[in-house]
């Protein structure tokens, strides 16, 4: 023991022993003391720690005294509502690598780390890996009394068949807003969709140093929200096949067994069945009729109207991407219509009583999935409508969750994808009507090259070296497709929104071209025109558009709807063909006629209109570059996504997808031509 005499007078004795002594008045005849002798030690010193309880408390205060300093440091540089967030510093190569080699020269961040850094808790994340996680629903729910962020939204003029580079641009300004601006930001974009030829404009979801990574990853089969929707699709197709051929081979009695077993004595229908029977008026299902009995189990299912695989899983993306909740989804996949009987009354999903089965099927593709870009800033991908035959946008959902999550000063960057007239016209009228959101600002991407196109320029071919004329400096052609510019940016305008104008620039382009349409452009209306180079610098290239977006969104605005919903099927045609394409007129083909009188009957007069039309040209011609005038548009037919919420019109030569969107070959993968 450490006796009395040892000490110097007034010392202080912190006493960390543990001994045990024999001491009969315990219980179990020990004490617990220290290395110290108490008794004759405290007589010396100025202050000593009893054992036991006397480290304890020490180690609590000192705990505390660290836990203070540790706050006051991270106070001297926190703002309230800025994420705690790390970044990737890029160092661009010159000359510059392929993009899978700039892809692959880059490390991310466990996606465990980024979901905290923005926020997310980790009961909210389900990782796929390492890299990537489906964000649970939950989070905006935890998250729904958080004001929203500022919201925008990219768009572009009509773009070569190699895209105008929309999907980097929303990187690019992402990561300039994150990584450099120091603001809370969010990328919201669609995951790619394979073509047939594994995508014409490459197989990533950007392009140099503005992409998501990991690039195999994003480009493949992420976290199966594809395949998850094909599944649904299939079983939809091959219960059809089941139900003609049954109801062609048995007996009333046999296919209601078949339907609805008899277990114990009982039969249990599902959920599906009893929305059935209240449909048919049949109050009773316990006690059915014979004459309800054939009511019930009988669609009468006119094989000539089934719909295809393609049309199938293009409508239950189209409904992935605008639903705002799971119960939401369900509802829109029960009321998918996916047939008619012989009499023409329609057959849902929920008819065929396996509207709850595709909601399980689907229950996991409706969570955003999360993942970065190349400078660590955070990125929702998810879903794949596609813009000629959907409304092709990114998800709801994702825009929702990152709204919340960025915060009041924060921005969310969302993609609609081809030109303003198609993707954007649809992203107001359909997504925004659907979700309650209004967008502060309007991103116009163009470029050079695509300018001179609209100019009058040579025709450019996927695979296909760009003719020379794109490469070398041409005012007159320039200037003479800048009116396609000045037209898109009045198609933005239609809404009420400031615009600003990104040019996605190429390493041709000249400072006389750049400051043409930039003048251009402010002349039609543009708020502001910025040159960007954020595919070969990452988001330091696109700061200054950045910069322009901040300025932008703190204008007074009010976003507006181009149609009103309650107008007749014809008029909000016609409004958008005039409007937004600078169609003279349209006509309603005979098919398309009947249509519309058969939907106005129906009720569903009052559904937003997605037009179906070529995206590479305001008209539905789409060798007609510039800004195509006198021309009537043909509306060859008329279809109803009753799921999804918007009647579909085929445009000209349009025509509905045979199979599968995984296997469309039309997706704005935006890799520029120089990344080719």
């Amino acid at each position: 023991m450490v006796k009395g005499e040892w000490l110097k007078e007034g010392a202080v004795v912190i006493d960390c022993g543990i001994n045990h002594i024999p001491d009969d008045s315990k219980a179990n005849g020990m004490r617990v003391v220290g290395d110290v002798h108490y008794p004759s030690a405290k007589e010396k010193a100025g202050f000593i720690t009893p054992v036991p309880g006397g480290v304890g408390p020490m180690t609590v205060a000192m705990l505390m005294e660290n836990t203070v300093q540790s706050a006051k440091r991270f106070l001297k540089t926190y703002q309230p509502g800025k994420w705690n967030i790390s970044y990737t510093k890029l160092k661009p190569q010159k000359p510059q690598p392929s993009d899978t080699a700039i892809a692959h020269s880059f490390t991310p961040k466990t996606i465990g780390r980024l979901a905290r850094e923005v926020g997310l808790f980790s009961e909210e994340v389900e990782p796929y890996g390492t890299t990537r996680a489906k964000v649970r629903l939950e989070a905006l729910n935890r998250l729904k009394t958080q004001p929203d962020g500022k919201y925008l939204v990219v768009t572009g003029i009509t773009p070569t068949p190699l895209g105008e580079g929309t999907t980097t641009t929303t990187l690019g300004l992402a990561q300039a807003l994150g990584a450099h601006l120091h603001v809370n930001s969010f990328a919201c974009v669609r995951q790619p969709s394979r073509g047939s030829n594994f995508g014409v404009k490459g197989g990533a979801v950007g392009g140099g140093y503005s992409q998501v990574i990991p690039m195999e990853e994003v480009s493949l089969h992420l976290s199966s929200d594809t395949q998850a929707v094909m599944a649904a699709s299939s079983l939809v197709v091959d219960t059809i096949n089941a139900r003609v051929l049954s109801e062609s081979t048995q007996s009333d009695k046999a296919l209601f067994d078949w339907l609805v077993p008899l277990r114990d004595g009982h039969r249990k229908f599902s959920l599906s069945q009893l929305n059935r029977l209240k449909r048919l008026g049949i109050e009773k299902p316990e006690t059915l009729k014979p004459e309800e009995i054939y009511r019930f189990i009988r669609l009468d299912i006119d094989p000539e109207t089934k719909t295809l695989s393609g049309s199938v899983a293009s409508e239950m993306m189209a409904v992935l991407a605008l639903s705002t909740s799971l119960g939401d989804m369900t509802r829109r996949l029960a009321r998918m219509v996916v047939a008619y009987s012989r009499k023409g009354k329609p057959v849902t999903t929920e008819d065929l009583g396996i509207s709850g089965v595709l909601a399980t099927l689907m229950r996991d593709a409706v969570k955003p999935s999360l993942m970065q870009t190349m400078e660590g800033t955070p990125v929702f991908v998810h879903t794949c409508p596609l813009s000629d035959i959907a409304q092709g946008n990114s998800s709801i959902l994702a825009d929702q969750i990152a709204l919340k999550l960025v915060g009041p000063e924060g921005f969310v960057v969302t993609e609609a994808e081809g030109g303003a007239e198609l993707g954007m016209e649809k992203f107001f009228d359909i997504k925004c009507r659907s979700s309650g959101l209004h967008p502060d600002v309007v991103v116009m991407v163009a470029s050079v090259p695509a300018l001179k196109m609209h100019g009058g320029g040579p025709a450019v071919t996927a695979g296909s070296a760009m003719p020379k004329e794109y490469s070398a400096e041409n005012l007159t052609l320039l200037e003479n497709g800048c009116n396609h510019l000045k037209r898109q940016l009045e198609n933005a305008r239609a809404f009420g929104l400031p615009v600003v104008v990104a040019i996605n620039t190429f390493s041709t382009d000249t400072d006389a071209e750049l400051g043409l349409v930039c003048e251009q452009a402010k002349l039609a209306g543009a708020l502001e025109a910025v040159p960007c180079s954020h595919w070969a610098e990452g988001g330091a290239g696109a700061v200054a558009l950045g910069q322009a977006v901040q300025r932008a969104a703190e204008t007074p605005h009010q976003m507006n709807f181009l149609y009103d919903l309650e107008m007749p099927i014809d008029d909000k045609i016609r409004a958008i063909a005039k409007s937004m394409y600078g169609a003279d007129d349209v006509e309603l083909l005979p098919q398309a006629q009947q249509k519309v009188a058969l939907f106005s009957k129906q009720g569903l007069g009052n559904l937003p209109i997605c037009m179906s039309k070529t995206h590479l040209s305001l008209s539905h011609d789409p060798e007609r570059k510039g800004v195509p005038t006198g021309f009537t548009l043909p509306i060859r037919d008329i279809h109803a996504n009753l799921g999804a919420g918007f009647l579909y019109t085929l445009v000209g030569t349009t025509s509905v997808p045979p199979q599968s969107p995984a296997f469309s070959c039309f997706h704005d993968n935006d890799f520029s031509t120089e990344s080719k």
